[in-house]
């Protein structure tokens, strides 16, 4: 069962968290740019998504028109940031094989039950050389430390389970990606920002990694 009901009954909260943290968004958006195709401009809307797509918070800025979410409620804000949504989990993406030239997905790993099987999905739904950009909160880097370690406090973390950027690696050549096709940013090395901030290539210092990988 995907554990939709944080995110249900705190929907606006979540939302507003971005306006709260500035900053710190606009440099998750902005390291995740740093990892977007060339040609992104000229993929088509049928060859691009978001896996848990949530309310549209990334999706929308770097013009990815279509997600998938199993959260009506975050849906719906999501749908009126322009993305059409699809329900639906991780782990059983509704599409044929080989439809998407570029799947997204940001912090949603951390809320599956079964991430490896949602990974194969990934490789499974993309065209050969598809990219498969992953972002995820690193357990292993200081601040994923102190998240780890606070994240009771918070309706959305406390079921979340965090990674390390060596797991999520493990997990992606498991399920067929090129392990020498690997590509790292990294950003967040404070949360008290004034102003977005420049990402970092590699990992281990940045509490937000970003994993671009090739089928």
């Amino acid at each position: 069962m995907p554990r939709i009901l944080p995110f249900e009954r705190y929907a606006a909260e979540y939302d507003e968290w971005f306006e709260e943290h500035r900053a710190v968004y606009e440099s998750e958006v902005r390291a995740l740019r740093a990892l977007l195709p060339s040609d992104m401009a000229s993929i088509v809307s049928e060859e691009s998504i978001e896996v848990g797509v949530g309310t549209g918070r990334f999706a929308s800025p770097l013009g990815i028109p279509l997600g998938i979410e199993p959260s009506p409620t975050m849906a719906a804000r999501s749908k009126a940031r322009g993305i059409a949504v699809i329900r639906g989990i991780a782990e059983a993406l509704p599409f044929t094989k080989s439809c998407f030239k570029f799947v997204l997905m940001v912090t949603t790993m951390c809320f599956l039950d079964d991430v490896s099987l949602a990974f194969r999905e990934v490789f499974r739904v993309l065209k050969p050389r598809g990219w498969f950009i992953l972002a995820f909160i690193d357990r292993d880097s200081p601040l994923g430390r102190i998240y780890e370690r606070k994240k009771y406090d918070s309706p959305f973390y406390r079921i979340a389970r965090f990674y390390s950027t060596d797991e999520v690696t493990d997990l992606l050549k498991f399920a067929g990606f090129n392990e020498h096709e690997f590509e790292f940013v990294q950003t967040v090395f404070d949360t008290d920002l004034a102003e977005a901030e420049d990402w970092k290539p590699g990992y281990g210092e940045g509490a937000f990694v970003a994993i671009r990988v090739v089928k």
